[in-house]
């Protein structure tokens, strides 16, 4: 559940809905203490989530729902700048508080440059001084990501546009890079719009793409990036992908436009022609290589199949 907040005067935003914290702390002492905190300060009605491990901290990001991370930068499975940066890529609309060491200070400050939102020192924080940091945190994070979304997202779909696509996507393969990882990326295309949009006008036009981006976002997990990078194209950076799953994640999608014309009361069938390419770190490429790869695999798979609208004969009862 998303937090809301009100202001009283000229302080910090006032937390009146429970917000939810994902503790990534492997101490349990540490883990305890600060449950204790958050259950004591005023102002702030707060539900921890805790995970003593990063995979178990990403795998929770993923589900969604969460409003805030408190993450530890020395896990038994990462350890230093690079932990800050995995939660920041999987979830970049989830704001992020370091907690750490003296020894690990320099690493907290450079994290907080890098775009984490407050550090507390483990050994100095106070039930105050915990509280504060979440609701400036929170409330930060909310303005920042409402100025950057303005140029970020696509304004008829709500996907990230091509500069956004561009911004996360260069996050993630920075990521696979040091981390030695392997995603998809999916190069996809709307069939026909121009036909729609001659047949039915551009209203019409607009609300395909609109139920087209619907689908992508169904189809694909909430830590994959999904964009559409202008017109009639799409693309979407599936993260951590398996080297098996170039055809799985092609049939996803099918099995989800299916069920979509399944019950559509659309005078025209959506469909998406999509071709993949995949990330191996020991032979990297740029994004716009990838993209290159991507878009000659999506014409291949063009001329095989029908592109054009597949207009129906009358719009289902």
């Amino acid at each position: 559940m998303t937090a809301i907040s009100e202001r009283a005067g000229g302080g910090p935003a006032r937390l009146v809905t429970p917000v939810t914290v994902l503790l990534i702390e492997d101490s349990e002492m540490d883990a305890v203490l600060v449950s204790e905190m958050l259950a004591r300060a005023r102002g702030l009605r707060a539900r921890v989530v805790r995970r003593d491990r990063l995979d178990a901290g990403l795998t929770q990001l993923r589900k969604g729902g969460v409003d805030l991370v408190l993450l530890d930068l020395s896990l038994p499975d990462s350890r230093g700048l690079e932990t800050f940066e995995q939660v920041s890529v999987m979830a970049p609309e989830v704001p992020v508080i370091v907690m750490s060491s003296h020894r690990d200070e320099d690493l907290a400050v450079t994290a907080v440059r890098n775009g984490a939102q407050d550090y507390l020192m483990k050994g100095q924080v106070t039930v105050e001084s915990l509280a504060r940091s979440i609701q400036y945190g929170l409330e930060r994070h909310r303005l920042l990501h409402a100025v950057r979304g303005q140029s970020l997202v696509d304004e008829l779909t709500g996907l990230y546009n091509r500069r956004g696509f561009l911004s996360l996507g260069s996050g993630h393969l920075h990521l696979a890079q040091r981390a030695g990882r392997r995603f998809v990326l999916l190069y996809a295309d709307l069939d026909g719009l121009k036909e729609i949009n001659d047949t039915f006008g551009h209203r019409e036009g607009d609300l395909a793409l609109i139920k087209a981006a619907e689908i992508l976002r169904a189809t694909f997990r909430h830590s994959d990036v999904v964009a559409r990078l202008g017109g009639d194209e799409f693309v979407v950076l599936a993260v951590e992908a398996a080297s098996d799953t170039d055809q799985q994640l092609l049939d996803r999608l099918e099995r989800h436009l299916d069920y979509f014309n399944e019950d559509s009361p659309l005078p025209y069938e959506v469909s998406l022609s999509a071709g993949v390419a995949g990330y191996d770190f020991t032979s990297p490429l740029t994004l716009e290589e990838m993209l290159a790869q991507a878009d000659q695999a999506l014409y291949v798979r063009k001329r095989g199949r029908r592109a054009s609208a597949r207009l129906r004969t009358q719009r289902p009862a």
